[in-house]
């Protein structure tokens, strides 16, 4: 064979390349099991979770009491904990044991307690206090139960001051009652709602391990598919490591753009949650997430061996991701250790980078950490991942000469000439 020219090579390495691509874009779609972690995974799971988190805030927890004063006055504040739209009293029981009968078989979340002397001990102006049991298997509970109590203690301390103070003025009433005054400002999630919390955290690691989980399973298929079970198929267009990692990553690329953007900005929109993003900067940023996260799952396929290998290995750290991004459980408290090994995925950027951008409002300037971050994560996968097909294309041709010299011993034991 002549040997090629360098433009003759670059032409045909972009040839290459594009067949790459169009053969993983077409066997993405015909391999019902890609299918599903690519396209019907992101377009149902975060209508699932959104659905469950629509209500945002937990109402009406089912509480029972126990009022051993039976005065106006005790009678009052259950009046006032009920109205609340956090509580519901749904029963008043005799004693404390019966409570607990009710908190046992599920009948309630808590059990608010009013001591006998409640009343006597606000009428000859002794301090009192009410009892709160609350069920912690759900804190959503005891945030519930605990917040209506407050506020409505709170307001009926401010009564019975102003009551006993003797002024002449509302102005008086008001430095009695509040002598320091306060607002209460829930910045980025005004509602306190557990949705806006969760979700758009959800929402990014969503991205990852679909991602992680289809190209996976594509890999367990090449494998099953190949003569020698490399990752790198017998073929003249895959003989050069860059057209293929550009052409099974631009394939991704491709199918996760559109994914993002309905993951990212239509769940968000349909749910009605805080989506204060300028859309530019979030296309930016969203921009180096998907590359590190194809990288980084191009790369993991290396451990694939079969189409099932990857369910093992992945879906379990979903979770645990969720956890060490620092979201659902505070980063200052994750021990230093799981802080540096959750540096190892893009998610656990993605997601405070994103929760920053679309929920507060930040710049691109702002969440400059999170986003150099990405795009260096990009670069190690990128040449990790040169690495990983790399390797494969040299074992893909060391199988084919031991087959080629196993077959031409072959012949030659046999007395026919090699062809």
């Amino acid at each position: 064979m002549k040997q090629l020219t360098f433009k003759q090579r670059v032409a045909q390495g972009i040839h290459d390349l594009f067949y790459i691509w169009k053969q993983e874009f077409r066997s993405t779609f015909r391999d019902q099991g890609v299918l599903i972690f690519f396209v019907l995974v992101p377009l149902v799971y975060p209508l699932i979770y959104a659905f469950i988190y629509t209500n945002e805030t937990l109402r009406d927890v089912p509480t029972v009491v126990v009022d051993n004063s039976r005065t106006s006055l005790s009678r009052d504040y259950l009046r006032r904990v009920d109205a609340t739209p956090e509580v519901r009293i749904v029963s008043y029981c005799a004693d404390m044991e019966e409570a607990k009968l009710a908190l046992k078989d599920r009948l309630a979340y808590g059990i608010i307690y009013i001591p006998a002397s409640f009343g006597d001990d606000i009428a000859q102006g002794r301090q009192t206090k009410v009892s709160l049991y609350c069920d912690m298997s759900g804190l959503l509970y005891y945030k519930s139960l605990l917040l209506s109590n407050t506020e409505v203690s709170l307001d009926m301390n401010a009564e019975i001051k102003i009551a006993r103070a003797g002024n002449t003025t509302q102005r008086q009433d008001e430095l009695t009652a509040y002598p320091i005054a306060y607002q209460d400002v829930a910045l980025y999630n005004p509602t306190n709602g557990f949705a806006a919390f969760l979700i758009p955290a959800v929402l990014m690691l969503i991205i990852q391990q679909t991602l992680l989980l289809g190209i996976g399973l594509s890999a367990g298929t090449a494998r099953e598919r190949n003569q020698f079970r490399d990752l790198v198929p017998i073929n003249c267009h895959y003989n050069g490591t860059l057209r293929i990692v550009f052409g099974k990553g631009l394939s991704y690329l491709m199918v996760y753009a559109l994914v993002a953007v309905y993951v990212l900005c239509v769940v968000p929109r349909l749910f009605s949650l805080n989506q204060i993003a300028l859309p530019g900067e979030l296309t930016l940023f969203c921009l180096p997430y998907l590359l590190a996260c194809i990288f980084f799952s191009m790369t993991a396929s290396i451990a694939i061996r079969n189409r099932e290998t990857c369910m093992i290995l992945f879906v379990f750290t979903s979770v645990p991701l969720l956890f060490l991004s620092g979201i659902s459980w505070p980063g200052s408290a994750i021990p230093p250790f799981w802080k540096y090994f959750s540096y190892l995925f893009p998610s656990t950027f993605g997601i405070n980078g994103y929760v920053r951008i679309n929920s507060m409002g930040a710049t691109l300037n702002e969440v400059s950490a999170e986003y150099q971050a990405l795009w260096l994560q990009t670069g190690i996968y990128f040449v990790t991942t040169c690495l990983v097909y790399r390797w494969q294309i040299l074992q893909s041709r060391k199988h084919v000469i031991q087959e080629y010299k196993r077959y031409k011993a072959l012949r030659e034991k046999t007395g026919k000439p090699s062809a």
